[in-house]
């Protein structure tokens, strides 16, 4: 890799590691969470669920807005959004805050996600993005596979808070070396469908709410049925 490509895709590596890894990590603490928050099923639910539907619901027209007003800065805002948002969690007083707290989460995760490979793609020479692709690949792979991993140590050896202050000296670290290591890049010079956007994340509001309600409900169906308590005792 060139210089400049190398340098973006430490930045964006990191950064989409982290996101990923930020999406399951959490699995392992809610027990932790329902304890000290005092807190039902539905609220660990919502911890996880709330991450979920405005990651989904924007990832797309976050990408859209980058690519009209430039890929670093909306990149940047994201990783702000996104490490403000972990501080929140770690300091939530309650699920109410930490269920807030992690949608914010989501809203920043999903401006920092298809940034990392659009920034990407734009400083490698375009025989070298099959590379990139795969090294790209590779770290949101990673990401996922030690996000029960890390959750499950963090909880283990410190408290549930860890897994969210985690974020906070990697994302301020990042927020450091974006705008020296990144080139502002844009998409093609076209208006923004403002109309079009808003009904495609109303759209994508709407499928992605109906898939966590109906996950959640044959969830809870599944806990209260006479063989899954005969099991679980």
């Amino acid at each position: 890799m060139r210089p400049n490509a190398l340098r973006t895709f430490i930045v964006t590596g990191i950064a989409l590691f982290m996101v990923a890894l930020d999406n399951l990590i959490v699995t392992n603490a809610l027990p932790a969470i329902r304890a000290d928050l005092h807190t039902g099923l539905e609220g660990l639910e919502w911890t996880v669920n709330a991450y979920t539907l405005t990651f989904g619901v924007l990832l797309l027209p976050a990408a859209a807005v980058a690519d009209r007003f430039g890929r670093r800065r909306l990149f940047v805002a994201g990783l702000a959004v996104f490490t403000l948002a972990s501080a929140a969690a770690a300091l939530a007083p309650g699920i109410g805050t930490l269920i807030a707290a992690r949608a914010v989460q989501g809203a920043g995760g999903a401006v920092i996600t298809p940034l990392t490979l659009t920034l990407l793609a734009a400083a490698v020479p375009p025989a070298r993005r099959g590379v990139a692709l795969a090294a790209w690949s590779m770290m949101s792979g990673l990401g996922v596979a030690l996000g029960p991993v890390v959750g499950g140590a963090v909880t283990e050896y410190a408290t549930w808070q860890w897994i969210f202050w985690l974020n906070v000296p990697v994302g301020a670290v990042l927020l450091v070396l974006a705008p020296r290591f990144l080139t502002e890049s844009r998409g093609a010079a076209k208006r923004l469908d403002l109309a079009g956007t808003a009904l495609l994340t109303a759209g994508l509001l709407g499928v992605v709410l109906g898939l966590v309600r109906g996950t959640s409900t044959a969830g809870r169906a599944r806990r209260s049925s006479p063989g899954w308590s005969a099991a679980a005792s």
